[in-house]
């Protein structure tokens, strides 16, 4: 394992304060990153408990560094950063040291609040970047035409439930793609989102239930509408249809305007384009999403934006 070569040299990078280091593998980690449970000594001889992660992308780590801030004074978004660095030993690989953080991921536990609070932390998020200028080179380019292709083939390749149903669906939104396509590119592009935002990325410092939350694996953050964020988060609870009670769109629009964020009658159009865009589409990934209840999840989702957009 490459994180238990890079013991020597990580523990020599902290100047020895990280101790106790063991590495561990979170049920709901995809990538090959590697993460660590240690401890750490602080300049007053006290420790605490601490989280390694290795290798780190360098928009996480970029993000992370950024987005530092005084915690005393306001609450934070992000975790509390103690070392980083870009190469590790013999290694050009990025690698930090952040706090633990006690009580989460939100995902392992439901919770009536949990939407209004992940709401919050993402309007706090977008509040924080908005003050780093946007480069729109760095926009996701995403190829819906060959996705909903693809879609259309996995479908034909496969007997998935309600598959009629799917094929009038594929139907009306392949007549409307290339306007659906053109409203989401043409979408103003505000701020930073996180890119990532569901409830697996979501932790807090205390059981308190209206703790802030605060928000971890920043590698997918990118220029792009709140929306975004708003809608990542709703589709994970396509599948529930009883935790869409609080809205997260509705939701994060109230914390936006209660932030003082700019917010636009024709942003809930723009997340039924993005609905319907990723619902419609759900087919083409059934590795990851062919459940058969999150597929009729998502196309219930998909009929629904279609009838608000006026295209059934």
């Amino acid at each position: 394992m490459l994180a238990e070569t890079l013991r020597g040299p990580l523990v020599d990078a902290c100047g020895g304060r990280l101790t106790d280091l063991q590495w561990f593998r979170a049920d709901w980690q995809r990538s090959g990153a590697a993460t660590g449970r240690g401890r750490w000594r602080l300049d007053c001889g006290d420790e605490r408990d601490v989280i390694v992660k290795l290798p780190v992308g360098p928009r996480e780590l970029y993000w992370t560094r950024r987005l530092q801030r005084d915690a005393r004074t306001l609450p934070p978004t992000v975790a509390q950063l103690l070392a980083s660095g870009r190469a590790l030993g013999p290694y050009d690989l990025g690698w930090m040291v952040i706090e633990a953080l006690p009580v989460g991921p939100l995902g392992l536990h439901w919770e009536d609040t949990h939407v209004a609070r992940v709401a919050d932390a993402a309007t706090r998020f977008h509040t924080e970047t908005a003050q780093f200028e946007v480069d729109p080179t760095l926009v996701a380019r995403e190829d819906w035409h060959d996705t909903l292709d693809r879609a259309r083939q996995t479908l034909r390749d496969n007997d998935i439930a309600d598959g009629q149903h799917w094929q009038q669906m594929h139907k009306r939104v392949g007549r409307a793609l290339d306007d659906l396509v053109a409203a989401w590119r043409n979408r103003p592009l505000q701020h930073w989102v996180h890119g990532d935002l569901h409830l697996a990325n979501a932790l807090c410092r205390t059981d308190d239930p209206a703790a802030p939350v605060i928000l971890i694996d920043l590698a997918e953050v990118r220029p792009g509408h709140w929306v975004e964020d708003a809608v990542y988060l709703e589709r994970q609870l396509w599948t529930r249809s009883a935790r869409l009670a609080m809205a997260p769109v509705k939701t994060m629009w109230s914390a936006r305007k209660t932030h003082g964020l700019p917010v636009d009658q024709d942003d809930h159009r723009l997340a039924d384009v993005r609905r319907l865009l990723m619902a419609s589409t759900a087919t083409a990934f059934l590795r990851t999403e062919g459940h058969p209840r999150h597929l009729a999840a998502c196309l219930e989702q998909a009929q629904a934006a279609l009838k608000r957009l006026g295209l059934d």
